[in-house]
């Protein structure tokens, strides 16, 4: 019985160390055509969350659609304009199931197949669904993240220089979920 407690401990331990592994930077697309030129190494801000389940950050969004394609577009755009960093985090557009998601073989095998939201700070950009930042969002709208920001002045700082080109950029104060999500 002792050997069992220890053993489903360790295994839960261990399950949910997601903050190491999420913070594992992938720049690359799981879409074949997406291609990632002189992308400068991406920016990791390590988490504030300090034994609490949820921070506040600051989320740069560049513009929405129910489109991902559209999206997909204008996030290169963005790289190649501004020199942002692309993180997909291995994601792509899984049109089967209408879905944001991990690679049905992923590593991850508690949501491979499924949409996986970033949760911590970065400077990269990536499609995410509005839903997890902003509770009123439409299920399926996505977003063009350009970064999720601990400081309200950083994402000011980057909300002022996209606003230049990109009218329909906003930024959103989150609650994100940071603690174990297996």
């Amino acid at each position: 019985m002792k050997i069992t407690i220890i053993f489903l401990s360790l295994f839960c331990l261990f399950a949910c160390d997601t903050k190491s592994n999420e913070n594992k930077k992938v720049t690359f697309s799981a879409n074949p055509h997406d291609s990632i030129s002189n992308v400068k190494t991406p920016v990791v801000l390590e988490s504030k969350a300090t034994g609490n389940e949820e921070s506040v950050y600051f989320v740069i969004v560049a513009d929405t659609s129910l489109n991902y394609f559209t999206l997909h577009k204008k996030m290169f755009e963005l790289q190649r304009n501004f020199n942002f960093p692309i993180d997909t985090m291995g994601r792509y557009f899984n049109k089967d199931k209408n879905l944001i998601a991990l690679p049905d073989n992923s590593e991850d095998e508690m949501y491979a197949g499924e949409y996986l939201p970033r949760r911590f700070p970065s400077s990269d950009l990536s499609l995410e669904y509005l839903k997890f930042y902003q509770s009123q969002a439409n299920n399926k709208t996505i977003a063009l993240v350009t970064g999720i920001y601990e400081s309200e002045k950083e994402a000011d700082s980057v909300l002022t220089v996209l606003h230049k080109v990109e009218k329909k950029v906003f930024k959103i104060k989150a609650k994100i979920y940071e603690d174990c999500i297996h």
